[in-house]
C-alpha cells in the first residue's frame, strides 16, 4: 500500500504527548527501531487535569483531593512534591497542570499566576469590580502592566512584549481596573 505524501505515522499513536511523541520520534531514529516499538515503552496517559492551588499550602484535601482522587494517584506524594517546589511561591495562587498516567503514576507542570490574581495584587485589592464599566476599583501604572506582561508572556499566546500588555491591560478593564 502506498502511503499518500507527508504521512507521518507518529500521528497515529494515541494516547501521547506532544512532547512523548517528539521524544519518542528521536529515540526511534536514535537506535535505528521503528516508532511504533518505541511507543511500546512509553507510558499512556489516561488525562490531564488543570487545577489552580495556594503555592506552598496544598493538601489532600479538597480542591486537590476531590480533583484527582478519582484517577487512583498517591494523593501524600503529589501534595508534598507540589509544596517544596512552590516554597519560595508561599500564599501565591499556582496553576498546575497534572499529567495522570495509566500506571497511575504522575507528572505536574507550573504555570505562571493568573493576570487575574498578578493584577489585584498590583492594585491591593480583594477582588474586582462587580460592574467594570460603571465602577472602578483600582488603578495600576502601564510600568506594573508591562512587569506583569513579562511575567505572564511565557503563558500568553503574543508574539511579544506589547502584545501581551494589551492582553493584560484587557484584563484590567473587565476586572474594573484603570491603567494609568
Amino acid at each position: 500500500m502506498r502511503r499518500p505524501r507527508g504521512f507521518q505515522p507518529y500521528l497515529f499513536i494515541t494516547g501521547y504527548s506532544d512532547l512523548q511523541i517528539a521524544k519518542l520520534k528521536r529515540g526511534a531514529q536514535f537506535c535505528n527501531q521503528s516508532l511504533r516499538s518505541w511507543a511500546k515503552l512509553a507510558k499512556k496517559i489516561k488525562t490531564i487535569v488543570k487545577l489552580q492551588v495556594v503555592g506552598g499550602q496544598a493538601t489532600p484535601a479538597p480542591p486537590v483531593g476531590t480533583a484527582l482522587g478519582p484517577h487512583g494517584i498517591n494523593l501524600q506524594q503529589f501534595v508534598s512534591q507540589f509544596n517544596d517546589i512552590t516554597k519560595d511561591k508561599m500564599g501565591q495562587v499556582t496553576p498546575v497542570e497534572i499529567t495522570i498516567y495509566e500506571d497511575r503514576s504522575f507528572d505536574f507542570k507550573l504555570k505562571t499566576p493568573p493576570a487575574a490574581y498578578l493584577l489585584r495584587v498590583a492594585a491591593g485589592l480583594e477582588k474586582g469590580s462587580g460592574v467594570p464599566n460603571k465602577n472602578k476599583v483600582g488603578k495600576v501604572t502601564k510600568d506594573q502592566v508591562r512587569q506583569i506582561a513579562e511575567q505572564k508572556m511565557i503563558d500568553l499566546n503574543a508574539n511579544d512584549v506589547e502584545g501581551a500588555v494589551k492582553i493584560i491591560e484587557g484584563t484590567a478593564r473587565s476586572m474594573g481596573i484603570e491603567v494609568k
